[in-house]
């Protein structure tokens, strides 16, 4: 929400910095996030001054050029070359000096600098309004008041505005500071907290002059429901003229970040952000009959202002005429009845109507305007009077025009401000200090509370309605201490707190690492449902039926159990997606499995892992390729090792859910079995596709885990590479060079990696070729030449002889 300062400073006669409003308001809860400067005239016409023309010639060289001597008012007139054509000695004009930067069109900045135009020298710019940004107009250059002085600062002659706004971080529950009154309010009582004024008064608009000129144009209003729109009021005003704001109002809301529109919806814009109430107004001519506001039937057509067809919701409220809807009533108004700069008359609207109900209209059509942002929260319902008569002021000012109908004001049931009790001793116990009776009197005053009675135990409490976040004794307490100020509260030096310990295995903080990891890998988070059919025991000898977690009251029968295997609603998922064309996933789910025991009921927790598909999107750099067993594998051994159990052993896995399945055992435990489904389970679940499933033991993960963090000093000395061409039998696997590679050397050679495979043309029938790189290093000791040959000797004779491998 965007704040302008000199806005508030029509509320608050005050000469503070913008550093300390911001800090104040911060402190007051309404955290200022950035302030920034805005000048109605981008630049601020820094460097353009008033300059006399002295002398006026044609340019020799140049038709449509023109020399000048211009007086600047130092001492030292200039020449300046000039193009306009109406340029004329004894002229008073606006001229941008050297070093002066002007913007464009499309704001680019440009700077003014000395320089030779067909040979004579120019030394600034007589300048166009367009050039300067005062306007569009490209005919000639700006004529100015004969009267000015050569020298005078451009800023003053066009009363160029320079504000400083507010971007505040405001809080879903501080409806009341939604306007400039709203801020200005908070502001006052803060000031008046720290005695920087305890007689600063809050300076509302005056209504005073507010009167019916005619009672000629008379628009009957209809409230169907009061508990929809507890009050609604309008008036009509007729012969207002339709055209641009003037500049002190296209100011303000520019500064806010809104673009002017015309007078009228400038205005009511313009009461909305300095009062928070929102208005609307109607064209009076376009509405047929009476103002009826209600709600209509679901499936009701209706057009809005941004010209989209929405279909209305039967509890949608409505602005209607005796023809149809005219306007989402506290949302958005419709094509058909607004404003236009055809306009003689309108009927201003201004209203109170159900927060919720406006909720749940803006979100059902996916709006959000100002208006419905204020009305979903909660306004004032005591200024909708107010600000009509404002707003109708503001627009005969503006606009012209006469009030043609008394103000019909329909509000059957006040809205009742808030009582609350507040006890002194509750106060200062959840303060942490006692704070003087008379403090908490002052800033609750400041706040506009009143004091309904008064006791040594407490004070009795009047509340504004419009404090809709203060109802209860402890807001009371919350307003108090914001406006007292949470820095002034007092506190020792020892801090009291009961430190628990916590392991570094907390099952929420592993679960992040690895969650983050699977993420890193492509993987989507799943979360299925924990209840399931019954019949998937169907599937696998080792689900049991006597197992089954079986509901009292079950919705269906396909959610009567609670699942014993992660699998099936994994399945369901991967299903599910497939039939909507989304065929290449990686999925997890953290969850649990449930059994019925002899013992008693038993969780296990697990994480899982679906892949299907293709391993990678399609793209023209890179042709599809399917997920395949040893990429899954890959997957589910990283997840180990970063979990620190590196050292795990493979062996095929006895689980009829596999049709190819391994188990990863960590000493005699299996932490995880992993596979390919098979596909009669496939079948089951509509899916034509090769999926795999891997299946970690959590709780078992979590118990082994270890505490005991492994670290190794960074070796001070180099490393040194060394690579092998092996031709090897075709039979023979990488992982047997591996094997061997490390047997023969365990201290000195670090790693050892396959970089290329080849086999084909120009190698024996049955052969191929492995080139694979080994890092060797010593971490006391620079390495010779003559030990890195002995170990790579070592390597060659035990390959020969164990591989039958030779060097190519």
């Amino acid at each position: 929400m965007k704040i302008s300062y000199n806005w508030i400073k029509q509320f608050l006669k005050i000469d503070s910095t913008t550093e300390d409003v911001a800090s104040m308001l911060t402190d007051l809860g309404l955290e200022v996030e950035i302030v920034e400067k805005y000048q109605s005239v981008k630049g601020g016409l820094e460097g353009v001054v008033v300059g006399h023309v002295l002398t006026c010639e044609k340019h020799p060289d140049a038709d449509r050029l023109n020399i000048t001597t211009v007086d600047l008012g130092n001492g030292t007139p200039v020449q300046i070359v000039c193009g306009a054509s109406n340029v004329a000695a004894g002229q008073k004009v606006p001229v941008a000096t050297i070093g002066t930067k002007l913007f464009d069109k499309d704001g680019i900045e440009f700077e003014i600098k000395k320089g030779k135009i067909r040979g004579q020298e120019s030394h600034g710019m007589i300048c166009a309004e367009d050039e300067l940004g005062l306007g569009t107009s490209h005919d000639g250059i700006m004529i100015l008041d004969s009267e000015l002085q050569p020298g005078t600062p451009a800023a003053k002659v066009f009363n160029i505005e320079n504000d400083e706004v507010f971007e505040i971080g405001l809080t879903p529950n501080r409806a009341d500071a939604m306007s400039h009154m709203g801020v200005a309010r908070d502001l006052r009582a803060g000031l008046i907290q720290k005695n920087t004024n305890s007689s600063l008064e809050l300076i509302t608009p005056s209504v005073s002059t507010f009167k019916v000129d005619k009672r000629t144009l008379k628009i009957d209003i209809d409230v169907k429901d009061a508990t929809l729109a507890p009050r609604y009021c309008g008036v009509t005003i007729s012969g207002v003229s339709i055209k641009p704001s003037p500049s002190w109002l296209q100011n303000r809301l520019k500064s806010i970040g809104l673009t002017p529109k015309n007078n009228v919806i400038d205005v009511t814009n313009y009461v909305l952000h300095e009062l928070g109430q929102p208005l609307h107004a109607f064209d009076a001519a376009k509405i047929n009959g009476k103002v009826t506001v209600k709600t209509v039937a679901s499936g009701t057509k209706f057009t809005t202002l941004d010209d989209v067809e929405r279909t209305l919701h039967e509890e949608d409220l409505l602005i209607c005429d005796d023809k149809g809807p005219m306007c989402l009533a506290g949302v958005f108004g419709g094509k058909n009845s607004g404003v236009s700069e055809n306009t003689t008359s309108i009927f201003l609207e201004s209203a109170y109507f159900n927060p919720v109900a406006i909720r749940k209209t803006a979100k059902r059509h996916g709006l959000s305007t100002d208006a419905s942002f204020r009305f979903e929260r909660g306004i004032d319902p005591t200024i909708t009077e107010y600000a009509l008569k404002r707003a109708a002021l503001l627009i005969q000012e503006v606009a012209g025009g006469e009030i043609t109908s008394d103000i019909i004001d329909i509000y059957p049931k006040k809205i009742e401000d808030f009582a609350v009790f507040l006890n002194f001793e509750k106060a200062n116990k959840l303060i942490g200090q006692e704070l003087p009776k008379e403090t908490i009197k002052k800033i609750v005053a400041s706040l506009d509370i009143k004091v309904n009675s008064s006791s040594d135990a407490g004070l009795g409490l009047i509340i504004p309605a419009y404090r809709v976040d203060v109802q209860r004794e402890v807001d009371v307490i919350e307003e108090i201490l914001r406006v007292y100020g949470y820095n002034n509260i007092n506190f020792t030096k020892k801090f009291h707190a009961t430190v628990a310990k916590a392991p570094r295995t907390e099952d929420y903080k592993v679960q992040n690492i690895v969650a983050s990891q699977l993420n890193s890998f492509g993987f989507h988070e799943m979360m299925a449902n924990s209840l399931t059919t019954p019949d998937y025991i169907k599937l696998s000898e080792l689900l049991k039926e006597e197992y089954n977690v079986v509901m009292l009251n079950p919705l269906s029968n396909d959610l009567s159990a609670m699942r014993q295997s992660m699998l099936f609603s994994g399945l369901e998922a991967v299903s599910y997606n497939i039939n909507r064309k989304n065929s290449d996933l990686k999925l997890f789910e953290f969850g649990k499995s449930y059994r019925k025991l002899l013992s008693g009921f038993n969780e296990k927790k697990h994480l899982t892992l679906f892949s299907t598909g293709n391993r990678a999107l399609e793209s023209w750099t890179n042709a599809q390729k399917p997920t395949d067993f040893f990429l899954f594998k890959g997957y589910v051994n990283s997840i180990l090792s970063r979990l620190g159990f590196d050292k795990t052993q493979n062996a095929p896995v006895e689980n009829d859910v596999f049709a190819e399945g391994i188990g990863f055992t960590y000493g005699n435990d299996v932490l995880v079995e992993m596979g390919t489904v098979k596909k009669s389970i496939l079948k089951h679940f509509d899916i034509k596709q090769e999926v795999f499933y891997a299946d970690f033991n959590w709780d078992l993960v979590l118990k082994l885990l270890s505490n005991k963090i492994k670290y190794t000093a960074i070796p001070k000395y180099p490393e040194v590479r060394r690579d092998f061409a092996l031709l090897v039998d075709s039979s023979v696997a990488f992982e047997s060079v591996y094997k061997v590679a490390r047997q023969t050397e365990k201290s000195l050679l670090k790693e050892i990696n396959l970089f290329d495979v080849y086999e084909g043309k120009n190698l024996p029938e049955g052969k191929k070729s492995y080139a694979v790189s080994f890092i060797i290093q010593d971490a006391t000791k620079t390495l010779t030449d003559t030990q890195i040959d002995k170990i790579m000797s070592k390597l060659q004779n035990n390959f020969e002889s164990e591989l039958g491998a030779q060097l190519r």
